[in-house]
C-alpha cells in the first residue's frame, strides 16, 4: 500500500541529488538564519544585521577546495536557482566569498524573504544542496 509513496519519494530524491553540484556535503549539515528570526519586523530607513548559522559543516571562501565547506550566498525575494549551476551574483542573489557569516542589509519597506544556501568553492551548491528554510520579514 505505501510501495507507490516510497518509490515517489526515492525518484524525487534522486531527481534532486542529480541535478545538484558536484562537491559533496554532509548528510547532515544545518543552514539556518539566525537573526532576524521569521515574521519579524524591522524597521524601514534603518539597515539591519543579518546573520548566518551553519552546523556540521565549515566555511571556506571562494577558491578554497576543502571537503565539507563552502560559503554563504544570501538570497533575498527570490526562489532558489539551479542546483547544478554557478549561484548567480545579483541584487537578490548576495555572495559571502571572503568566508563572512553576517552581514548588514537595507531593504525598502514590505514584506521580504531571505534564504540562504550554500556554495563551494567554484560557488555551486553542493550535493545534496545545503539550504536554509526560507523566512518572511517585514519592514515597515
Amino acid at each position: 500500500m505505501f510501495k507507490p509513496l516510497a518509490v515517489a519519494i526515492s525518484a524525487l530524491l534522486l531527481a534532486t541529488c542529480a541535478n545538484a553540484g558536484s562537491t559533496p556535503a554532509p548528510a547532515n549539515a544545518y543552514l539556518y538564519i539566525g537573526w532576524p528570526v521569521d515574521g519579524q519586523a524591522m524597521p524601514a530607513g534603518k539597515p539591519f544585521k543579518v546573520w548566518f548559522g551553519l552546523r556540521n559543516m565549515g566555511v571556506a571562501p571562494k577558491g578554497v577546495e576543502f571537503p565539507n565547506t563552502g560559503h554563504h550566498h544570501l538570497l533575498i525575494d527570490t526562489e532558489l536557482p539551479s542546483m547544478d549551476a554557478e549561484i548567480p551574483s545579483d541584487r537578490n542573489h548576495l555572495h559571502f566569498g571572503a568566508g563572512e557569516t553576517e552581514t548588514t542589509i537595507d531593504l525598502p519597506p514590505g514584506k521580504h524573504t531571505l534564504q540562504l544556501l550554500m556554495g563551494d568553492d567554484k560557488h555551486i551548491p553542493h550535493n545534496p544542496p545545503v539550504k536554509s528554510r526560507k523566512i518572511t520579514i517585514t519592514v515597515k
